[in-house]
Formats: C-alpha cells, sequence, structure tokens
C-alpha cells in the first residue's frame, strides 16, 4: 500500500494498527500519523525489535491491507 494513502486513511487504519502492536498506545498512533518512519521506530522501540524486523513487520502488515 502506498504511504501517502495510508497517511490518508490513518484515521480508519489506527485501529487495526493498535489491534497487531496492542504495546502502541493512541498517543503514539498519533505521534506516527501515517509516518512509516515513525511507526517503525514505535515498534523497535516498544518491542526491543531490530530496525529491520520492524520495519518487515509494518511492510506485511500494510501489504495485507492492500489486498
Amino acid at each position: 500500500m502506498n504511504w501517502d494513502i495510508i497517511q490518508g486513511k490513518w484515521k480508519q487504519l489506527k485501529g487495526a494498527v493498535q489491534e497487531n502492536w496492542g504495546e502502541l498506545t493512541e498517543d503514539d498512533l498519533d505521534k506516527a500519523a501515517g509516518s512509516r518512519e515513525q511507526l517503525v521506530g514505535l515498534i523497535q522501540e516498544r518491542y526491543g525489535l531490530a530496525k529491520a524486523d520492524a520495519e518487515r513487520q509494518v511492510d506485511e502488515f500494510f501489504a495485507d491491507k492492500a489486498a
């Protein structure tokens, strides 16, 4: 899914993102505001993942949303 589209639909996608990464708060999601880099950073921080692992999770999650 194109990140411009994700940013435009962020309010609709926030619930699904929070279901997938339950440790992210509403404030975290507001802070990310559809930014891939912000979201990857927050997931990395909350879950103690390497950047590449967080990026892979984000890309896989949104690839499923585009299907």
